[in-house]
């Protein structure tokens, strides 16, 4: 708001609205693409990598299920021949700690610094998943799993909270996406690896699937290392910046921004966040979809195995382009986002009644080649869904400690997908998984009213907030 008190006789209203010239406008906004783009190199790039080494530790165990059953060496028959239901829980086990320590861990990010807490999370997931390839028994491998779990909470939203100390909310729709497409090529690269370490069975008297544990864990003790240090903090503390440019990018952010000088942790802000209408139904949505839309590629490899189409080795080969669609699908429609072409709100709603009747159409067919298809777009559909949301949710907060927990307790729910997404989709329901599919139609069906009913209401704390903001801006007479 402008001053009252004006010494030199100037009228306020000059000063406050006076515009600044076309050319002086041009070069700011050339200067903070520079600086961005310094950013997205030191930070987004390296994030983007080691989120691909991460969700190649969550898919593998997913592609162990399947791996040398031909040679008598299957990760189940070696732990003792666990049944469908031991399986499931093999699989959800993981998911239990990492949705209790999440909101925490998010904020701990902020407690200990990113660089420190990031480090300390890879090392942990690293050395806990090369445990796995020693388990000997189905009480072994569900104890790795459970400490899995716990090793990498909070690496995920604890990017996205990093994040939104950089970048404006309108600036993170492009970069949420490129982000998380780069985990979900995983699946792709996931494949591949699990394929070419099968033929790694008997190497040294162990099996393929300890291998394939061994091997995947050794990337992330080494991402541990250059994260110490060289992982950029805070925009007040990176030295690859000019001083002109930190200025830039701080003031870019808006005023309800997370800040490095700001309180971890603050109550009011606490009580806000629970209070806000937007908070339950952005639960749902994470919740519907997560089970409902995610379930599926828990046991991808093992659907696609059951369609009959090919044996163990090519079936693994055959989950890489489900996974490569994600990345294109979300990568085009991020950057419509991005150039206001697209609302995220309506991109959302087209993927999720893209998977509805993917899962419709897979009820209802039975030409295994046409099922491959349906399972191919709907995965790429479901995955593409929450990156598109994000940058929404995000937008919701309003502070430092609003956006660590929302950030936090969001993607914690959303972890029942990983409890309650392999239980229904067991191997006793295949080969034709009828009642997972149904059980996703419904989930789904759910998230779409969740959608709905979010962007209601953000879009109605949108206007409040301009009203606000042209309180704010009002000039004294």
């Amino acid at each position: 708001m402008a001053s009252t008190e004006n010494p030199k006789g100037i009228d306020s209203k000059e000063i406050h609205y006076e515009p600044q010239s076309d050319a002086s406008s041009e070069a700011s906004v050339a200067k903070l693409k520079l600086a961005h783009r310094k950013v997205d190199k030191r930070l987004l790039l390296w994030y983007a990598f080691v989120y691909l080494i991460m969700r190649i530790h969550v898919s593998n165990i997913s592609n162990t299920a399947i791996m040398n059953l031909e040679q008598g060496t299957g990760i189940r028959k070696q732990l003792g021949n666990l049944t469908s239901s031991q399986w499931a829980w093999t699989l959800s086990i993981f998911y239990y700690p990492y949705m209790f320590f999440e909101p925490l861990a998010t904020l701990a990010l902020k407690r200990f610094s990113p660089s420190v807490w990031m480090s300390r999370i890879m090392f942990t997931w690293g050395i806990i998943s090369m445990c796995q390839g020693a388990a000997q028994n189905y009480s072994g491998i569900l104890a790795c799993r459970f400490f899995l779990g716990a090793a990498e909470a909070g690496f995920y939203p604890g990017v996205l909270y990093h994040l939104s100390f950089w970048y404006p909310t309108e600036r993170l729709p492009l970069r949420i996406a490129f982000f998380y497409a780069c985990g979900m090529f995983s699946g792709t690269i996931s494949g591949l690896l699990a394929y070419a370490i099968s033929f790694m069975n008997g190497v040294a008297g162990l099996a393929g699937w300890r291998w394939l544990f061994i091997l995947e864990g050794i990337p992330a003790v080494l991402c541990a290392i250059y994260t110490w240090f060289f992982l950029p903090n805070y925009p007040e503390t990176v030295k690859f910046l000019t001083e002109e440019e930190r200025e830039i990018i701080l003031a870019d952010l808006p005023k309800q921004a997370p800040s490095m000088k700001s309180k971890t942790f603050s109550f009011e802000q606490t009580k806000s966040l629970f209070k806000s209408p937007t908070f339950v139904p952005f639960l749902m949505i994470w919740i519907t979809h997560g089970i409902g839309g995610w379930g599926i590629s828990f046991v991808l490899p093992t659907v696609i195995y059951e369609l009959g189409i090919s044996n163990t080795a090519i079936a693994q080969v055959m989950t890489m382009p489900p996974f490569t669609l994600v990345f294109v699908i979300l990568c085009g429609l991020a950057f419509f986002i991005h150039t206001k072409r697209l609302s995220p709100w309506v991109a959302g709603l087209g993927v999720e009644t893209t998977q509805i009747i993917c899962y419709i159409l897979l009820i209802t067919v039975k030409n295994a080649t046409a099922k491959y298809i349906f399972v191919m777009i709907a995965t790429a559909a479901s995955q593409s869904f929450f990156a598109l949301m994000w940058p929404e949710r995000i937008r919701a907060a309003r502070g430092t400690t609003t956006a660590g927990l929302a950030i936090g307790i969001t993607n914690a729910s959303c972890q029942l997908m990983g409890i309650v997404g392999p239980q229904i989709y067991q191997p006793k329901f295949g080969p034709t998984y009828r009642v997972s599919y149904i059980c996703s139609i419904a989930l789904l069906s759910t998230c779409l009213c969740a959608v709905c009913t979010s962007w209601y209401f953000v879009a109605r704390d949108d206007k409040q907030r301009a009203t606000e903001g042209t309180q704010d801006e009002a000039p004294v007479a």
